[in-house]
C-alpha cells in the first residue's frame, strides 16, 4: 500500500501540479482510511498489507458512516474526494479492476456562511503591529496584502520577491493547481510592503537572509514563513484587539470578498481575484449584512419610498 501511496503522491506532484499542502491533505485522508481498515479489522489484509482490489463500495460507505460521528459534511466530502482521486489513479494504472468509490456521492453541503470582519474590525487588526520593529512592519505588510488582494495563506507564504512589481502595483500569485493570476495591489498595502522592504534592506543581516531565501516575507531566522506561523501571528493581534470571536486567517479572505461585494463589485470580478475555478464557489459571498439590505431596499423599492415619505 505504501508503494501505491508514494506513486500517487508523485502523480499529484508531476501531473496534477498539486501543492505540498494539498498532497499532505490527501496523504492524511488516505492514512485515516487505512487506520479505519486496521481498527475495524476489515478483511482486506494479506501478509501485513492492504489488498486494494478487495476494497468495495460497502467498505467505503462504512468509513463515511464512521466519519459522520465527528466531522462536518465539508470535511467528509474532502476525504471522499481524496479516496476518489486515489482509486481513479489506481484504475488508470491498472492496479484495480473496478473503482469502489466511483458511484458514491458526497454528502449534500451545508449552507456555509463565511465568517468575516466588519470594516472597523479589519482596520483595528491591521493597525495592531508595532511600526517601529522589523517584524511589526512585516506583519503590517502581510495583513495589508491579505486584505488588499484576498490571498489564501498558502499563496501568501509562497510569494517571492520576483512576484511583486512595485512600480506596476501588481503581484503574481500561484493558486490551487498551480494556476497563476495577476492581481492589482492597493495603495495602503504597497506602502506597507515598501516600508517593510526598505527597513529590512537597511540591515546587513536581513540583506544576507534575502540572498539565501527568495521569499517576500521572512521569519525571524531568515527563512520562509509557514501557514501555521501566519495563523499564530494573526491570533496574537486578534487577542490584542479584544475581539469577542476567534478569527481564522481565512476570515481575512472572506472579509475582502464581502467588503468588495458590499461596495458594488460583481461576482465575476471577485471570482477572478479569489482564483475560484467556478462561480458557484464565489456565490457563497452573496450574503450581505441586514443593514445593507435595508439600505438598498429603502433606496430602490417603490413601496418603501412611499412609506418613508408618509412618515
Amino acid at each position: 500500500m505504501e508503494n501505491f501511496l508514494e506513486r500517487f503522491d508523485s502523480y499529484l506532484f508531476a501531473v496534477k501540479n498539486a501543492s505540498l499542502h494539498t498532497r499532505r491533505n490527501y496523504r492524511a485522508d488516505l492514512n485515516q482510511f487505512i487506520a479505519f481498515l486496521q481498527e475495524n479489522e476489515i478483511k482486506v489484509w494479506h501478509d501485513g498489507d492492504v489488498n486494494v482490489n478487495e476494497i468495495n463500495p460497502s467498505i467505503i460507505r462504512s468509513f463515511l458512516t464512521c466519519l459522520h460521528k465527528k466531522n462536518r459534511k465539508t470535511t467528509i466530502a474532502r476525504k471522499l474526494a481524496s479516496l476518489k482521486s486515489f482509486f481513479k489513479f489506481l484504475t488508470k494504472e491498472g492496479v484495480v479492476t473496478s473503482d469502489p468509490v466511483k458511484l458514491i456521492s458526497a454528502p449534500k453541503p451545508e449552507n456555509f456562511i463565511p465568517t468575516f470582519l466588519t470594516i472597523d474590525e479589519i482596520f483595528s487588526l491591521i493597525e495592531q503591529p508595532d511600526k517601529e520593529s522589523i517584524l511589526g512592519r512585516r506583519d503590517r505588510a502581510i495583513l495589508e496584502l491579505m486584505y488588499s488582494c484576498g490571498l489564501r495563506v498558502s499563496e501568501l507564504v509562497s510569494l517571492n520577491h520576483e512576484n511583486l512589481d512595485l512600480p506596476e502595483r501588481i503581484i503574481k500569485v500561484k493558486g490551487k493547481g498551480g494556476k497563476e493570476r495577476i492581481l492589482p495591489v492597493g495603495t495602503k498595502a504597497l506602502e506597507a510592503i515598501n516600508d517593510y522592504l526598505l527597513f529590512s534592506n537597511s540591515s546587513e543581516k536581513n540583506k544576507e537572509n534575502a540572498k539565501s531565501c527568495p521569499a517576500l516575507f521572512l521569519n525571524n531566522r531568515g527563512g520562509r514563513l509557514t501557514t501555521r506561523s501566519i495563523a499564530r501571528m494573526i491570533n496574537k493581534y486578534v487577542n490584542r484587539s479584544s475581539f469577542s470571536h476567534p478569527v481564522h486567517p481565512h476570515a481575512i479572505r472572506h472579509t475582502f470578498a464581502t467588503h468588495m461585494l458590499d461596495a458594488g463589485a460583481d461576482l465575476r470580478t471577485i471570482q477572478e481575484f479569489l482564483g475560484h475555478s467556478s462561480l458557484s464557489t464565489t456565490q457563497k459571498y452573496t450574503h450581505v449584512s441586514i443593514d445593507r439590505l435595508m439600505e438598498v431596499y429603502d433606496k430602490t423599492h417603490p413601496r418603501a419610498k412611499r412609506e418613508k415619505n408618509l412618515q
